[in-house]
């Protein structure tokens, strides 16, 4: 395809883009955004996960001509609809509104949407056809009209601070000054005599100015409950196309507000840190009284003095970074700013540059005899939340503003003298931990080498010895007693370790080829088969051993490869695959808990075990409640399962034995993963409870205890909505509506529950490094998110939880996101060893908390797929061992593996089961722990039941019917195999080094290395598919007749509205019947959080009473929410 020439907009375009409420996809919208500023526009990016609330006053505060949205989580129909009625009731629907959903969204629904006035959806084929450039050309035209012209009236309803009204007369400035002179005189008129105080920031790029600007609101926010505040936030514009990043917002969070305003201004001219409209903008501004206005500059350097034309008191924004000293004395700013805020408190030298920065400012202004303490120069880190040193800031300009323009803004906000120090995941002096990993994982390897290599030499006089003792040499007694000295001298040089297997070998190789093999797994002996019986009556062997006879290949396999469930586990973790449980996982999440239970008894009908993995709708993902709002509404149930209590998740599981060996509960669940594993941990407990009444035959008794609870409450018990499906006894559902502790004797119940946790099997999630660096669920700060994630591991080694993971660290959505194979298992497995440097940090035991982590990786088609396991086993094993002295079963690295979903295509998609097939076989033969086979039509819907059943018989086909799947390491002793996995594993090493240079895992993400290199790879890789240069059959390449068009789908699978009614009304007497219980509950969270003790042994208590929405608005109260990337 040819590609467009970029349309010339005739006017100032301004478009708001963002993905929609619930959904982290953004990697479209990102592209989306950067082509439609290429094309000229003035871009106000938002980000992912926004509401239609959200997105509506922003485009109207920023009189901006359209809103451009990516919706991929399902709700699109209710989310465009609601935002189109939003832009009509505000009266601002002459902004024009676009999407994009890929497949997600269906012609029939696009044609809806479109009659209902959506300007245009543009599906895939419309990509194909038109090409990216082509479709923001056709968007940049629909919406190329002037705006700010032919005013109105306008200036009447300033006062009463109408958005629209403010935007209007703002744009007609920028756009029309000539024409709109007599209204913009009669502002001034008017602002003259208004007396609201203007804060001007500046600073260098990349000083962290939005992120302040944010704590300052947040501050002002609070401590003036009925003070309204204007934003002017300026961003350059790019001399080539004279398009504009407008990305301020995206850092926000506390302007979503009824009392702030916002506008966004590009300079329109390159080398300055204002617009020429600025005056303007702020004089409308104070026109329509506001109580404070805060100017904020785009940072360009050392200069940015213009802002003081413009601003009652300066605020000079900067880091600890400036260089030497001396560049200080070039910084204008120093001379004339009132207060410095030295921000990024943390890095490296901050102190110091705290007093240079204290001593130049007492220079330039000359006051040599004031205490340089008294300095207003303040460290803040505006990215850590309720940071002291943002406190002191704050109050600081308060002050300023109250002394300077005696504005009724006298502050109460209470400061402590404390200065802001950063509370650090990882202690400063760790951070070369991915290098120290590698360093030791190297040195292995050459010790290994050597070892080989000594080996080889004692084999050769060996040999040679055995020879002469079988020649007829005259002088061979003499000969071979000079061998047996060098023999024994160069053993000197050989591991004790090392002689001990050789001496061994012979007898290992007899242990595989014997008809049993016995070995323990936690303390439990178990007896395997060594061998199956094909038809045609050969032995096939379940392990294969090579048959060296060199004792050098023998030290060099059993040092780098050996067999599985031997260190370094490169072939697999346990001896043999446990028998009668394929490594088979069930996938379901839809519509409210019992449809999802439903699916759940239809899959696992039959099978020996009960593997569940569960899919949650982007309303739980995000930690929120089902709620009649449009856009709430209708993402209720679709593309996951609605749980939003511990109710929910009784009936999600009911049917299974969650303490039963042969269950186990996945959880696709991060930012609000504590709370979910609250309710599933719950649930577990009251099912054990009501076995415990049945087997005492306490029935009536406990009946008649709840049905007292309830009419004491006074609304109505929840219950199961329709009928069991086969399968389901109706374990768990005895106690719905109460809990265990209620009914039964607090020593009962707590024996009960301590049973519980060490016996109930399954994985959480909860990788929150991964979320920030790709998929984006993250709901909590990060250093909260992680503190969280640590109090649910210190809560498993106090409870004794051996059978859970508390993580399951995960590549799958990096991946997806679109790293390559290396880098998404670099990046999993720097995760994974910066998970082990927190919880070591806060002094758990890595023998105790090692085996509770898990790992997930997606399986491509890519070469480095078929070692990805081998691997990241082999690197584990080595660090977890050698550096960090763990035990055995630390050491052992357990991953689940699901099937590449990126490479599911709506085009011809029965094409997708053979992808899938060879990438089960991948996995299969790497010996993954668990698999989960992704369903053909998953690139157009939600995976129907008939998708489903043909997606787990691939696996089982696979290990069923194919003959060498009987074997169990069929990977070892390929030339092949062995040269990928020594590639993989150093290019693993080196990009370790990388993430080092940038301070670890966490200081790359601080500079977005993760998300930059992930979105560098996937544009990569649709450019060579786009190009033909990647084959995708029936994509690209092999098209059909009909040139393979996407393919729609037979069946949409969609949450019903009686379903999602029942979540609403359920939550409603939920929190009705429970509301004083859930406020002490909830109180007690916070408290937890303030004191710093456990949260997660509170939040086991707070699942009980509380809804999943009511908890995180809670934490957010005492930990900050998440600020979104660029």
């Amino acid at each position: 395809m040819e590609q467009a020439a970029p349309y010339i907009p005739k006017n100032k375009v301004r478009i708001v883009t963002a993905a929609s409420l619930f959904d982290g996809h953004d990697a479209a919208i990102n592209i989306m955004r950067r082509i439609i500023q290429a094309t000229g526009c003035e871009v106000i990016h938002l980000g992912h996960d926004r509401s239609v609330e959200e997105v509506v006053n922003t485009a109207i505060q920023e009189d901006a001509q359209a809103i451009a949205m990516t919706s991929y989580q399902g709700g699109h129909n209710e989310y465009f609809k609601y935002m189109y009625d939003l832009l009509k009731e505000k009266g601002a629907n002459h902004i024009r509104i676009f999407g994009g959903g890929g497949g997600v969204i269906l012609p029939e629904e696009i044609k809806e949407l479109m009659d209902y006035g959506i300007t245009r959806i543009y599906s895939p084929d419309d990509g194909r056809s038109m090409g990216l450039q082509g479709m923001i050309n056709d968007m940049v035209e629909r919406c190329d009209f002037p705006t700010g012209e032919n005013l109105n009236g306008e200036v009447n309803h300033l006062k009463d601070k109408e958005a629209k009204s403010i935007a209007r007369i703002i744009s007609a400035a920028e756009n029309f000054p000539e024409d709109s002179q007599a209204v913009l005189e009669e502002v001034h008129k008017i602002a003259d005599q208004v007396k609201t105080p203007v804060l001007g920031i500046t600073g260098t790029g990349g000083a962290g100015k939005s992120s302040l600007v944010d704590e300052l609101v947040r501050r002002f926010l609070i401590d003036f409950e009925d003070k309204k505040i204007g934003i002017i936030s300026v961003d350059p514009s790019k001399r080539k196309t004279g398009g504009a990043l407008l990305g301020d917002r995206i850092r926000m969070n506390s302007i979503n507000n009824p009392r702030v305003y916002m506008r966004s201004l590009a300079t329109r001219q390159s080398n300055l840190a204002l617009s020429k409209h600025v005056r303007e903008a702020v004089q409308v501004l104070k026109a329509a009284e506001y109580d404070l206005i805060i100017l904020e500059t785009s940072g360009i350097g050392q200069s940015d003095t213009e802002i003081l034309d413009h601003s009652d008191v300066s605020l000079y924004v900067m880091t600890p970074e400036y260089g030497a000293a001396t560049q200080l004395e070039k910084i204008d700013m120093l001379d004339f700013a009132d207060i410095i805020a030295l921000n990024k408190f943390d890095k490296r030298g901050a102190l110091d540059a705290l007093r240079d920065v204290k001593k130049q400012y007492q220079r330039n202004h000359g006051l040599w005899d004031a205490n340089i303490d008294d300095m207003p120069v303040f460290g803040t880190i505006a990215s850590q939340f309720n940071d002291p040193g943002m406190n002191s800031l704050y109050k600081s300009i308060m002050d300023k503003i109250v002394e300077k323009t005696e504005a009724d803004l006298n502050s109460t906000f209470e400061i402590t003298n404390e200065m802001s120090e950063k509370i650090f995941v990882i202690p400063p002096k760790r951070t070369r931990y991915l290098s120290e990993i590698a360093e030791s994982n190297r040195s292995y390897d050459e010790t290994a080498l050597s070892q080989a290599e000594v080996a080889d030499k004692l084999y050769g006089l060996q040999r040679s010895i055995d020879t002469l003792k079988e020649s007829s040499v005259a002088d061979k007694d003499r000969l071979i007693k000079g061998i047996q000295e060098s023999f024994e001298q160069v053993k000197m040089d050989l591991d004790p370790y090392n002689w001990q297997i050789i001496e061994q070998w012979e007898e290992k190789k007899k242990k595989y080829s014997d008809p049993i093999y016995s070995f323990k797994v936690r303390d439990k002996e178990i007896k395997i088969k060594t061998h199956t019986e094909s038809l045609s009556h050969t032995q096939i062997p379940k392990v294969a051993l090579p048959k060296f006879r060199s004792w050098g290949d023998v030290i060099r396999w059993s040092l780098q490869e050996n067999v599985p469930g031997e260190f370094p586990y490169t072939a697999g973790i346990y001896p043999f695959k446990r028998e009668g449980e394929d490594p088979t996982r069930m996938f379901a999440g839809e519509g409210g808990p019992e449809r999802t239970n439903r699916r759940f008894h239809y899959v696992s009908l039959g099978m020996p075990a009960a593997r569940l993995s569960t899919a949650f709708d982007s309303v739980t993902l995000y930690g929120n409640d089902p709620d009649y709002r449009p856009d709430i509404y209708g993402k209720i149930g679709n593309s996951g399962v609605s749980i939003c209590c511990l109710d929910d998740a009784k009936k999600l599981y009911s049917g299974f034995d969650l303490c039963a060996p042969t269950t186990s509960v996945s959880m696709t669940i991060n930012g609000p993963a504590p709370m979910l594993l609250g309710f599933f941990m719950n649930a577990a407990i009251d099912q054990q409870c009501e076995k415990y009444i049945k087997e005492n035959g306490l029935e009536k008794e406990v009946e008649a205890k709840i049905a007292k609870i309830y009419k004491d409450k006074g609304v109505e018990r929840p219950h199961y909505q329709g009928d069991l499906p086969e399968g389901n006894d109706g374990l768990g559902l005895m106690l719905l509506g109460v809990t265990g502790d209620q009914v039964l004797p607090a020593d009962i119940y707590q024996e009960i529950k301590a049973k519980t946790l060490s016996v109930v099997r399954g994985t959480v999630q909860a990788d929150i490094l991964k979320e920030d660096q790709a998929q984006n669920t993250c709901i909590f700060s990060t250093e909260f998110a992680l503190r969280l994630m640590g109090d649910v591991q210190e809560y498993f080694i106090q409870k004794a939880v051996r059978n859970f993971y508390s993580v399951s660290i995960s590549g799958y959505h990096i991946a997806e996101a679109g790293a390559n194979p290396i880098t998404q298992l670099a990046f999993t497995l720097a995760n994974g060893f910066t998970y082990v440097e927190y919880y070591l940090s806060r002094g758990m035991d890595i023998d105790k908390f090692g085996p509770n982590l898990s790992f997930f990786f997606s399986n491509g088609i890519d070469p480095e797929y078929a070692v990805i396991g081998r691997v990241a086993r082999r690197l584990w094993a080595k660090a977890l061992k050698n550096k960090y002295g763990a035990n055995a079963r630390a050491q052992m690295l357990k991953y689940h593996i699901q099937t590449s979903g990126r490479s599911l295509h709506a085009q011809e998609i029965d094409f997708n089961d053979i992808r899938t097939t060879l990438q089960a076989l991948y996995a299969i033969y790497d010996n993954c722990n668990s698999l989960h086979t992704n369903a053909y039509d998953e690139a157009i819907t939600t995976p129907t039941e008939e998708s489903v059943r043909r997606a787990m018989a691939i696996q089982l086909i696979i290990n069923k019917e194919l003959g060498l799947a009987k074997n169990e390491n069929p990977m070892q002793g390929s030339f092949i195999i062995e040269e990928l996995t020594d590639l993989v594993e150093e290019a693993v090493l080196t990009e370790f080094d990388r993430i080092t240079e940038r301070g670890g895992v966490l200081g790359a993400m601080e500079t977005m290395y993760q998300r930059s290199k992930i979105q560098e790879e996937s544009l990569y890789y649709e450019t060579l598919k786009h190009t033909g240069e990647f084959p995708i059959i029936g994509v690209n390449t092999f098209l059909s007749s009909k040139g393979s068009p996407t393919v729609l789908p037979k069946e949409v699978i969609r949450a019903t509205e009686t379903e999602k009614e029942y979540q609403i009304n359920m939550l409603g007497n939920l929190q009705k019947g429970n509301e004083d219980k859930a406020s002490e509950m909830l109180k007690r969270v916070q408290h937890a959080a303030i004191q710093n003790e456990n949260m997660f042994e509170e939040l086991m208590e707070a699942c009980k009473y509380c809804s999943l929405g009511q908890i995180t608005s809670a934490l957010f109260e005492v930990g900050g929410q998440y600020r979104r990337n660029m």
